[in-house]
């Protein structure tokens, strides 16, 4: 906590006592004795003041009541006295004492382009910094839950796969269909052209298993559960509930971010394989009722068409996205500050860095794929 600080100067014919830092009972008598001294400075004739708070960190009620009793001292003496730049903490308990003439903290001058970028390029670095000590951590806390698993808790790894999991295969069902259905669609549209109207199985199928599927999924996850758990863990963080575990000799990341991480890995390659079939059957209704392909002649060509391959990369590629996206927004929470406001920019913050880790993860797999031959 910075320390109270004064600083005097002379502005339009008024003295402008410029106070900093940390203003509680404990600095009272330096607060009083100082301010007093600066604002009569011997003289006779009540001077006019002007008490900027601009640097004030926090004020307590019993310096709030020392100010409200100098301000009130120079206005019953003939003289002026205005308190400024505030913020709302600091006002609000002003308020609270009765002084009069707080104003509002001035608006901040604005902010040159270089600082701009200085300024979030350091943000950058210290999100970096702080996500690589957080999978530092959780790396020893999975090792140390090996070693005694009794300190992992493991039962709630269940409920949570049940939230991302089952009660999100509505919305995995409906999507994946809806994908395989368009793709079907818009491919159909160009292959008849050529007579090929057959290969909408191959468009389908290859599409589906190896890259949409997998993704849409992943994408639905990082909506529903992403933002579940970073609104959660920050909600827990800001109510002061993750210190509560500590003190209980609890390890946040043992108790909550590894039962987490356990449920998407299950739930996630599931679900992308739900979307896999569900996508097929979308294409299938286009090939039949579109153009007019028989059931039997799809499945061949699908059958034809897919390798187990083609399969297991997705389930691979979905591993990968469940583990960025648990990672992602358990960090994101234990990151929160700042009361409701924060949980609401942490929870943003992971969603979009889940999905921009989800398209990185995605094009690194195709070139590594691609690289291999596979």
């Amino acid at each position: 906590m910075a320390e109270f600080r004064l600083e005097q100067r002379e502005e339009d014919g008024a003295r402008v006592l410029r106070l900093s830092g940390s203003l509680r009972f404990a600095e009272a008598r330096d607060v009083w004795t100082d301010v007093r001294g600066a604002a009569f400075a011997g003289e006779t004739t009540p001077p006019s003041l002007v008490f900027d708070l601009s640097g004030v960190e926090r004020l307590d009620g019993g310096v709030a009541a020392l100010l409200t009793e100098l301000q009130s001292s120079v206005i019953t003496g003939g003289g002026s006295a205005e308190i400024r730049g505030a913020n709302a903490d600091v006002r609000e308990i002003l308020e609270l004492y009765g002084c009069s003439g707080v104003c509002e903290r001035e608006a901040p001058q604005g902010k040159g382009l270089l600082t701009q970028i200085g300024e979030a390029t350091a943000e950058v670095m210290n999100e970096a910094k702080g996500g690589l000590e957080f999978i530092g951590s959780l790396m020893v806390a999975f090792v140390s839950g090996l070693r005694r698993p009794a300190t992992v808790s493991w039962s709630q790894t269940f409920p949570i796969l049940e939230r991302a999991g089952a009660d999100g295969l509505p919305i995995v069902l409906m999507i994946g269909f809806l994908v395989g259905f368009i793709m079907a669609f818009q491919g159909a549209v160009q292959l008849e052209q050529f007579g090929a109207s057959i290969f909408v199985a191959d468009l389908v199928g290859l599409t589906v298993t190896r890259e949409l599927g997998p993704l849409m999924t992943a994408i639905v996850v990082c909506g529903r559960s992403g933002a579940a758990f970073a609104a959660e863990l920050g909600t827990m963080k800001v109510s002061e509930e993750i210190d509560a575990l500590k003190t209980l000799g609890l390890d946040p990341l043992r108790h909550l971010v590894i039962p987490r991480i356990l449920a998407l890995l299950i739930a996630l390659p599931i679900l992308s394989l739900v979307a896999d079939l569900m996508g097929l059957i979308g294409g299938l209704l286009v090939g039949l009722f579109t153009l007019d392909l028989t059931p039997v002649a799809y499945i061949h060509r699908t059958q034809e068409a897919l390798e187990l391959w083609d399969i297991s990369s997705g389930i691979i590629k979905s591993f990968a996205f469940a583990l960025a996206i648990a990672m992602i927004s358990c960090q994101q929470g234990l990151a929160t500050s700042g009361g409701a406001a924060g949980v609401g920019r942490r929870t943003t913050t992971a969603v979009v860095s889940i999905l921009f880790a989800l398209i990185l993860i995605d094009a690194g797999f195709a070139v590594t794929f691609n690289a291999l031959g596979l």
